[in-house]
């Protein structure tokens, strides 16, 4: 069975142990996994075999096995083993995460979200734009548990060579926009950005702000739909290997998560939190695997070729590499109330859904597809898995981004 981080099997916290920090959390993998605490940008991997509450109020390890079989594939998984096997990324199919053009002009933006909190954006502009007339936007949202420069960049880029203004930004908590602790889970603060950035773009002269819409990769799916329902100003919306990150953390992959097993984490999340308010260290979960062993799985292997080498490695200044990835245990359980879907048909917009044929996430755009109301479309890339849309220009199907957006923000 496969582990990721949107829904981990995970040791309780014993609120009352004398370091709470000092937990060994395992999850669900052939191999142990570990959860980690940082301090500054010190890796601090602790363990306590002979703590019996612990012992006492572990998840039995066959429940482990059948929980969690790919809560985050979006965020893979961590794991600690002693055989490693060195990967070269694989560059395949036009792999490109940090694509830069000289048909567009980049400057870095910052903006107010409605909590007076700052959200960090690239704003793309194609050199010959015409600033004297209004012209369509796009905003970009990035991956669950990425940064703008991993996908989003990308897709921004791509766009304005279209012809669009485009920006891709930081989810609050993540990268270079603002929120404390960082690696927090808040799918509201999520959608807000998106919200925040209309607001950002439509107080340009050049933008025509009754044309503006966005593109989400992966859990960014889901937070712009969110958006979009109580958001009209989003006239367009177009996902790409999308994740409903409420639906992985409450029922991780085809739904191969029982309720009681939920409850398990959502128990461990409160005993952390517990920890947490008495002073204990932040816990981090899931993420993507820092090596690779012979037993790694598929999935966490497409993640770690991404993530973890030359490909799509990013790591923001002023945080630890140990933690990129990796939201933080005693906000994760925000993604249970998170149902981005309910009510999706009364989004009544133009709505475009892609996904790799044989991406292992591509349950969530059929459901969306199926739920939301017309005009809408549903692509399915032939050959292609769930990250392979991140970043590989030679499988993204980039003209028809420009032919939804061309059509609908005219």
């Amino acid at each position: 069975m496969l582990v990721r981080s949107c829904s981990p099997s995970l040791h309780r916290v014993s609120r009352h142990a004398p370091k709470p920090s000092r937990r060994l959390f395992q999850a669900m993998h052939p191999s142990e996994i570990q959860l980690i605490t940082i301090q500054g940008h010190k890796q601090m991997i602790n363990q306590d075999q002979d703590d019996t509450r612990t012992q006492k109020t572990a998840i039995d390890r066959r429940g482990l096995l059948k929980m969690t079989s790919a809560g985050v594939a979006a965020l893979g998984a961590m794991s600690i083993f002693d055989a490693t096997i060195a990967k070269a990324q694989d560059m395949s199919n036009g792999a490109s995460n940090f694509y830069t053009s000289d048909k567009v002009t980049l400057q870095k933006v910052t903006f107010k979200t409605q909590y007076q909190t700052n959200v960090a954006g690239n704003l793309f502009l194609p050199k010959n734009l015409d600033q004297a007339s209004k012209n369509p936007a796009i905003i970009v949202g990035h991956p669950m548990g990425a940064v703008k420069e991993q996908s989003a960049n990308l897709y921004a880029t791509k766009m304005a060579e279209q012809g669009f203004v485009a920006m891709s930004i930081d989810l609050p908590f993540w990268g270079e926009s603002e929120g404390q602790s960082r690696n927090l889970v808040s799918p509201e603060a999520y959608a807000e950005a998106f919200s925040a950035s209309v607001d950002f773009l439509g107080s340009h002269a050049f933008v025509d702000r009754t044309n503006i819409g966005a593109i989400g990769v992966c859990g960014s799916g889901s937070f712009v739909i969110s958006a979009a329902k109580i958001d009209p100003r989003i006239k367009a919306v177009a996902t790409v290997s999308m994740y409903d990150m409420g639906a992985a953390f409450r029922d991780a992959l085809n739904k191969s998560q029982t309720v009681e097993q939920r409850k398990q984490f959502i128990a461990t999340a409160a005993e952390q939190r517990w920890a947490e308010a008495d002073g204990s260290n932040i816990q981090y979960i899931g993420g993507t695997t820092l090596e690779l062993a012979a037993d790694t799985d598929p999935i966490q292997r497409e993640f770690y070729d991404f993530y973890r080498t030359p490909r799509g490695e990013f790591t923001p200044e002023g945080v630890a590499r140990e933690t990129t990835t990796k939201p933080t245990l005693s906000s994760s359980v925000k993604f249970m109330n998170f149902y981005p879907f309910n009510d999706i048909e009364t989004i009544s917009r133009p709505m475009l859904f892609i996904s790799g044929d044989q991406a292992h996430s591509k349950e969530f755009s059929k459901d969306a597809y199926n739920r939301a109301s017309e005009p809408k479309e549903l692509v399915w890339v032939k050959g292609a898995g769930h990250v392979d849309l991140y970043d590989r220009v030679d499988l993204i199907p980039f003209d028809k981004l420009k032919g939804f957006f061309d059509q609908h923000l005219a």
